[in-house]
């Protein structure tokens, strides 16, 4: 049989189909004694789900001196565990053999993510950041549905808080560091990221209690760092996909740092494909880049103002950034432990403020996840910073709240999108297609291309915007290839100069698929 190399071995342009559209040319528990925290010492292994058997497909290539500790079979990937003293080309070796394998689409490190918060000076005595997002007037109409449900994934959060218990879920959350059903802080001197983090989203408001969040949202926990404040790709991965799986409305993710991985981009893009809004947090080193997960595609990336509506200094930008938030000197609820309530800073902070809003829109607004992206930022207000510190503007409640998304204002549905779709078909791993789009508006805020492919095959998204060209397995300005045929892309305010260009590809199977192309006004 002849081997089939993966995607970025790939050397040969496959040939295209010449179509046009219209106008246009369950998570699986770790094994015993696998420990909380980072995890340097594991290989995360992405197989294809059109693979019969997952563990079978690693096993070939693992040494003697590693085991498959963990696997999650929706999100289709194992994690493999080398000896804490094995050299590090042992892994690399490992990396380079089993990539060539049939069936598997990607081997990286379990990377090690931190959560994004800075202690700050000693407390205020009052909060700022409901009213600089103009919270209060959104009151007026609606102080939250406990229906719409908000996932923290993070370190732990004191759930019977007494400003937090009103608006937990009764299931509280799960444990994905300790691999258990509770996700309280092990250490709740040291662990109250999480606590101050549900806080901003929804400490109960208008219960004569401490603090008020950004409305009374019902409130899940993931948690998937400890009490370091950090966590691997493959727990927080996990917490994303069960976050999911729960009904999240709404997945907050003030946490990032550990670069691009495959199998965080499948996570989030599995949470948007079953409807979620995942936020996450820009990164606190100042530089202009934006950390992963916020850059990804999939995820809204948010930056941080002071109480001036600065940027602040520690936060991150550049083009990835959707939205800004207060993020400096924030007061919200911490471990009783260390003393209710403190006021911590970061791109932490101002992500939970951002997902808050999201919550509280939804009570007002029935939306879908693009939507509900597409509306916030339409109802920003531009608060004069550039468009890599600040992406459409300040998130603002009032706004969110007040403006009917179909009349213009907001940009969620509506007559503001429009969505065509096409049927194709692949004969097998060797086949692909090329399809060309033409936009209908002039200048969308956004693009959404999906596809719904045969469950017992793995087809893979490209696209192109700006380049008149069709997309490679090899060269394209997006892509979307998780394990299944269910793939999504989204593109913020595309490039309308040509038409957008996009690819289908099998990377194993054949079958039947529905190409789905969104744009929104």
């Amino acid at each position: 049989m002849v081997e089939k190399p993966s995607l970025d071995r790939r050397t040969v342009l496959k040939a295209l189909g010449a179509g046009t559209l219209f106008s246009g040319v369950g998570v699986a528990s770790a094994s015993p004694g696998r420990q909380p925290g980072p995890k340097k010492d594991e290989i995360l292994v992405g197989v294809s789900a059109s693979t019969s058997d997952m563990d079978t497909t690693v096993k070939r290539a693992v040494p003697g001196n590693a085991n498959i500790i963990h696997r999650n079979e929706t999100l289709s990937y194992v994690a493999v565990q080398f000896p804490s003293q094995a050299p590090n080309h042992a892994r690399e070796n490992f990396i380079d053999a089993i990539t060539k394998k049939d069936g598997v689409k990607y081997a990286e490190p379990n990377a090690t993510h931190q959560s994004f918060a800075t202690p700050s000076d000693p407390r205020f005595a009052d909060q700022y950041a409901p009213q600089q997002v103009n919270a209060p007037a959104a009151w007026d109409t609606t102080l939250g549905d406990s229906g719409v449900k908000v996932a923290v994934i993070d370190t732990g959060v004191q759930y019977d808080h007494p400003d937090l218990s009103g608006n937990f879920d009764s299931t509280m959350g799960k444990d994905f560091a300790d691999n258990d059903g509770d996700p309280y802080p092990d250490v709740p001197a040291d662990e109250y990221h999480g606590t101050h983090v549900a806080g901003i989203v929804a400490s109960a408001t208008d219960n004569g209690t401490g603090v008020a969040g950004m409305g009374n949202s019902t409130l899940i926990s993931g948690r998937a760092l400890d009490e370091s404040g950090s966590g691997s790709t493959a727990d927080i991965a996990d917490a994303i996909e069960w976050a999911a799986d729960q009904g999240a409305d709404v997945i907050n993710m003030s946490l990032g740092g550990g670069g691009y991985t495959n199998t965080m981009k499948n996570a989030v893009s599995y949470a948007q494909s079953n409807g979620s809004l995942v936020v996450a947090a820009a990164g606190n080193n100042g530089t202009s880049s934006v950390s992963y997960p916020a850059a990804y595609n999939e995820c809204l990336a948010v930056s941080a103002l002071d109480s001036n509506e600065n940027l602040a200094s520690y936060s991150q930008y550049g083009s990835e950034i959707e939205l800004a938030a207060p993020g400096s000197d924030v007061l919200s609820t911490t471990t009783e432990t260390r003393g209710s309530y403190e006021k911590l800073s970061g791109t932490s902070m101002a992500t939970p403020a951002v997902a808050g809003v999201a919550g509280l829109t939804l009570a007002r607004w029935n939306l879908t996840n693009s939507e509900l992206r597409s509306h916030l930022k339409n109802t920003a207000v531009n608060v004069g910073l550039s468009a890599d510190e600040q992406g459409s503007g300040r998130v603002d409640a009032a706004n969110a709240v007040s403006t009917d998304p179909s009349s213009g204002g907001g940009g969620g549905g509506g007559g503001n999108s429009t969505t065509t779709s096409i049927d194709g078909s692949l004969a097998s791993w060797y086949d692909s297609k090329c399809w060309s789009y033409g936009f209908e508006y002039s200048a969308p805020s956004q693009v959404v291309v999906e596809i719904d492919g045969p469950t017992n095959a793995d087809f893979d998204l490209y696209a192109n915007d700006g380049t008149g060209s069709c997309p490679t397995t090899n060269s394209s300005d997006y892509r979307s290839w998780t394990p299944d045929s269910q793939e999504t892309i989204t593109i913020d305010s595309p490039d309308t100069s040509s038409a957008l260009y996009v690819l289908v590809d099998s990377y194993s199977g054949n079958g039947s698929y529905t190409l789905t192309i969104t744009e929104t006004a």
